[in-house]
């Protein structure tokens, strides 16, 4: 992406439909955090992306304030840093158990049998939903974000049902986790409509493991790919919170934020976005903006100072971040330090990439390694 041609321009989509796109860091962060950029569908004109049913709609991030302010901070508690931190030794103990169930014959698809598992195990627990279930609602996400029309439709239809029968069995049967305390503030409180519910359920449940998984895909992957970098986080395991740091800003989850719609006519650079029209923000381009950036194109782990926007700025600002940066660091170490001979299986230009602008990490991450470099036995 150049950033010579202005911050914003217009582009079309693969589906055709023209939107702004901002790409300089100055400007998407200002973005990010400008009250005339609207979440809310309603102040669309002429907008025809996805499109889900109220009952999975009525989410954060389809809100502004006031109701964007109310329902996150029905939810915020559960990922503060110090509650986040709790988790640590049970984010641990999964990452260590889906390393000793890694099949003895290699090669082994990384994604399948470590990235997705362990966000997605974390969320499961956090909402007392087995794995099982929720290894279906991921391939229903995967189909409601690069299906076809009539895959997405069918994905949908399914998430809604799902969601509607985890939400009567827990109000039915009510327990310690995070969809029964929000089932109370809907049923008590009346703090949350049942579409809000529901929403916020199917977002925190979706945006729970999503750009997790593709964070850990993507920084396994630069690792394998340079092996001085990935035995300096051996030996150092106290750099690797600048490490993840720098995979979000290199190599971001989500290359792009959530569309958003001007409430009045804006101003960006030099030209004029008209209210109603839609904006992309472009947090890829944003991290590699040499106007930001020393040497934006390098990945570089030590980066002594990293503000970058992958998690978003302002009162959108991601909400799972201790959480997705707590997963990382585990994910990563645990590799790092139980398979030190980890390697690619097949060469690097065959890997085959999620099909769709919305999220970015490898589909699969073949991987193998030596017997003798298989150091899983004894280390727990």
């Amino acid at each position: 992406m150049t950033h010579d041609v202005g911050p914003a321009r217009k582009i079309a989509l693969p589906d055709g439909s023209p939107v702004w796109l901002v790409t300089r860091y100055a400007e998407v962060r200002a973005a990010l955090a400008d009250p005339r950029l609207s979440l809310d569908k309603r102040h669309a004109t002429g907008w025809a992306g996805f499109r889900l049913p109220p009952a999975l709609d009525a989410n954060l991030l389809n809100m502004d304030p006031p109701q964007h302010t109310r329902i996150r901070s029905l939810v915020s508690q559960a990922f503060t840093p110090r509650r986040v931190e709790e988790m640590r030794p049970g984010v641990q103990r999964l990452a260590d158990q889906l390393v000793d169930a890694l099949p003895a014959g290699w090669p082994v698809d990384l994604i399948a049998a470590y990235a997705e598992p362990l966000p997605i195990g974390v969320v499961g627990e956090m909402f007392d939903v087995p794995h099982d279930d929720l290894a279906r609602l991921r391939g229903w996400t995967n189909d409601m974000v690069t299906g076809t029309r009539e895959a997405a439709g069918a994905a949908i239809g399914a998430i809604h049902h799902f969601l509607a029968e985890l939400v009567a069995h827990r109000r039915a049967a009510p327990g310690t986790d995070l969809l029964s305390a929000m089932i109370e503030a809907r049923d008590e409180g009346d703090r949350l409509s049942e579409d809000e519910l529901t929403s916020l359920a199917f977002l925190l449940l979706f945006a729970g493991y999503e750009n997790t998984v593709n964070l850990i895909g993507t920084a396994v992957l630069a690792l394998l790919r340079d092996p001085a970098r990935a035995a300096a986080l051996r030996a150092d395991e106290s750099l690797l919170p600048a490490a993840v740091e720098e995979f979000m800003r290199f190599d971001p989850p989500a290359p792009v934020s959530i569309r958003r719609f001007p409430t009045e006519d804006l101003t960006i650079g030099e030209v004029t976005i008209a209210k109603g029209e839609t904006v992309l923000l472009g947090l890829a381009a944003a991290n590699r903006d040499p106007d930001r950036w020393t040497e934006p194109d390098t990945l570089d782990l030590a980066r002594p100072e990293n503000p970058h926007v992958s998690l978003g700025h302002g009162i959108h600002y991601c909400l799972g971040a201790p959480l997705a940066r707590l997963e990382a660091r585990i994910a990563i170490g645990t590799l790092l330090r139980r398979l030190p001979d980890l390697e690619l299986a097949v060469p690097a230009e065959e890997l085959r990439w999620r099909p769709t602008f919305r999220a970015h990490g490898p589909i699969e991450l073949p991987v193998r390694t030596s017997p003798a470099g298989d150091a899983r036995a004894g280390q727990l």
